[in-house]
């Protein structure tokens, strides 16, 4: 992967001081971030760190996602020098990072665990905050939870938060479930992991196809939602349609309920808009959009849901 561009970093600096000073003393107060993530088909590879930085998104997600073709990346492939530049181009510019676990890692299953420990390493030379996996319930609920108790213990002397996503095919039940026997079996981790919700997986799940407020509403008050992955899809696959150019750009009912629902939760952290788009414009007019949501989720006369 290549080096940074230093006149891409100096117009990131400057455009977030641009966003600074038109953004209220609300939206400031919520400590809720919106930003972009790293795509196998972006070329190069760091495109769409360097467009968050020129646009002024306040987070990223680093997704290692190498597929057979060759597309896309891995951890390998990220030198230091590299990993040195993103961790203090982070800082500079007030960009929170996260990493998400490669696809198929399931916690339940020892060695994929050993698999994770380069994920780690590289989230912790970047300065991330926060590691995302998958829910897996294939082995059980409570071989997950033990492997969760397990990372936890690795992930806590770097002060890395972990956040457990719902995939199409776990219910609102399998997190009700999964936090209940993590703080059963340990509750000192309780301030170590929370849940990363997927509004698109949750407009897939069988129990609540098209449906993504009824997936939030049926996820007990006591499972904390730290992070936010935000697509949509028609209810037929999983499409990561950027926000407002799919079902809610005709009806936007749905995002306004999903705002009304954070809040309600006193929701803090990132919320990851999970696509690289053409044209990547969308991104911006996607955050701006949302951002104006929470500041008002009233800004409209039409009903909102729940």
């Amino acid at each position: 992967m290549s080096c940074f561009s230093p006149n891409i970093v100096g117009a990131g600096s400057k455009a977030r001081s641009n966003i600074r000073q038109q953004e209220t003393r609300q939206v400031r107060q919520s400590r809720i971030r919106i930003g972009t993530q790293s795509a196998f088909s972006a070329v190069p590879l760091l495109a769409p760190f360097e467009y968050a930085l020129e646009h002024g998104f306040e987070a990223f997600e680093w997704l290692p996602d190498k597929k057979e073709s060759g597309a896309g990346w891995e951890e390998k492939d990220v030198d230091a020098p590299t990993r040195c530049q993103i961790k203090q181009t982070s800082l500079e510019n007030d960009i929170q990072g996260s990493v998400h676990a490669p696809f198929g890692v399931n916690l339940a299953n020892p060695d994929h665990r050993e698999r994770l420990s380069e994920t780690i390493e590289f989230a912790h030379d970047i300065g991330a905050s926060l590691l995302n996996v998958h829910l897996c319930t294939d082995q059980g609920l409570d071989a997950y939870v033990r492997g969760i108790i397990a990372l936890t213990r690795v992930l806590g002397p770097n002060s890395i938060m972990l956040a457990v996503e719902n995939t199409p095919l776990t219910l609102p039940e399998d997190f009700n479930s999964f936090f209940k026997r993590l703080r059963r079996l340990a509750p000192e981790a309780k301030a170590h992991v929370g849940m990363c919700l997927d509004l698109g997986h949750a407009n897939l799940c069988s129990a609540t196809r098209n449906d993504y407020l009824k997936f939030i509403d049926l996820l007990a008050p006591e499972v904390p939602i730290v992070h936010v992955h935000l697509h949509e899809n028609y209810g037929d696959c999983d499409s990561h349609l950027t926000i407002f150019t799919g079902p809610s750009g005709i009806d936007d009912r749905g995002i306004r309920g999903f705002v009304k629902r954070m809040k309600k939760r006193a929701f803090s952290g990132c919320i990851i808009l999970e696509q690289w788009p053409d044209p990547p414009s969308l991104l911006d007019a996607a955050r701006d959009k949302l951002r104006a949501m929470f500041m008002d989720t009233m800004a409209t006369s039409v009903p909102v849901p729940g």
